[in-house]
């Protein structure tokens, strides 16, 4: 049987362009929505985080957290406490003592919920210099499913030089219910969080935390105060493979310089109050402004200084700008 077929058309670039000239550039950072409440943030096509927000998760949060090789810096769970660690998810946002409540563990007597409620009809940006995803969060005592806390949440990747070096800014406001005052206690534990990769933790992997004031692990930057710290360390057996997670508070937020509680085990956290509670309400949001720096290598104080001073020079932006007027 003789079987007929068809010449492959193979269109040059400037054929196809000119069949298409309306076709336009694709932006090389996009938040790509995926199944399952997945959004990726993606550089020239590839992932280096995702934001995770299905509601039958105690909480959003980040995973993975990559620099330019294919593994993530973060991890989910403790290494040697998986269970009653499982709160431990990769980078997260969350407080221990919200009126009350407990929004850190999973296990709580009096347990909180964070549940995605919203991400905005415009909530998507995709630009060659940044990619953004916009999302309205309720916090929920789960007892009686009431609303503790409404945050709205923007997360923004920006890289800096490729996949080597980005920056995640998060922008958060919090508002209690109408008529009510909301409280965050005085805790070490929350707001925004990081677990490291095993081999980056000083313990398990021989890396280094380091902070703005030049001091160095766990003994020394224990809920001290500071601008920023730096968890870095191996994360493949090649001759470069080292990278780390600069977390930096913004001077905008409450108790600046403020503590971060880190650990030899492979965590560190940036602490909104921890000796002092802090009160929202209608009148009186809270609004706070993060940043967490992936790079590869190990940082040096000077650098991971200078990447600070870049964010907290940045325009602090609008989480609620006003609508478009429909014409």
């Amino acid at each position: 049987m003789r079987i007929l077929t068809l010449p492959l058309l193979l269109l040059s670039a400037a054929t196809a362009a000119a069949q298409l000239p309306s076709a336009k550039p694709i932006p090389r950072g996009q938040a790509v929505p995926l199944p399952h409440h997945i959004t990726s943030f993606q550089l020239d096509g590839r992932e280096i985080t995702a934001m995770h927000f299905d509601p039958q998760d105690m909480r959003p949060f980040w995973h993975p957290m990559r620099a330019s090789r294919d593994v993530s810096l973060t991890r989910m769970g403790h290494p040697h406490d998986p269970l009653t660690h499982s709160h431990h998810n990769s980078v997260w946002v969350t407080h221990n003592t919200v009126n009350g409540i407990d929004f850190w563990g999973d296990y709580a007597k009096k347990q909180g919920r964070i549940v995605n409620v919203e991400v905005s009809r415009e909530g998507y940006e995709d630009t060659d210099e940044f990619a953004s995803m916009r999302m309205v969060n309720h916090w929920l005592n789960e007892e009686d499913k009431a609303v503790q806390l409404i945050e709205v949440r923007r997360t923004e990747v920006r890289p800096l030089d490729g996949a080597k070096s980005w920056l995640m800014i998060i922008d958060l406001e919090f508002t209690p219910p109408k008529g009510q005052t909301t409280t965050f206690g005085a805790t070490g534990f929350g707001l925004v969080a990081a677990r490291m990769a095993k081999s980056i933790g000083v313990h398990d992997g021989g890396g280094r935390i380091l902070n703005s004031e030049g001091q160095v692990n766990e003994k020394d930057v224990f809920r001290k105060p500071a601008r920023w710290c730096d968890y870095s360390g191996r994360i493949t057996n090649d001759a470069d493979g080292f990278g780390g997670i600069t977390l930096m508070n913004h001077p905008m937020n409450p108790h600046n310089p403020t503590a971060f509680h880190v650990r030899d085990d492979g965590w560190m956290g940036c602490c909104l109050s921890l000796d002092t509670p802090v009160e929202v309400t209608e009148e009186k949001k809270l609004r706070v402004r993060y940043a967490l720096w992936t790079h590869d290598g190990v940082t040096t104080q000077e650098q991971s200084e200078a990447q600070w001073k870049a964010f907290t020079a940045m325009p602090v932006v609008n989480l609620n700008p006003p609508k478009p007027v429909k014409k």
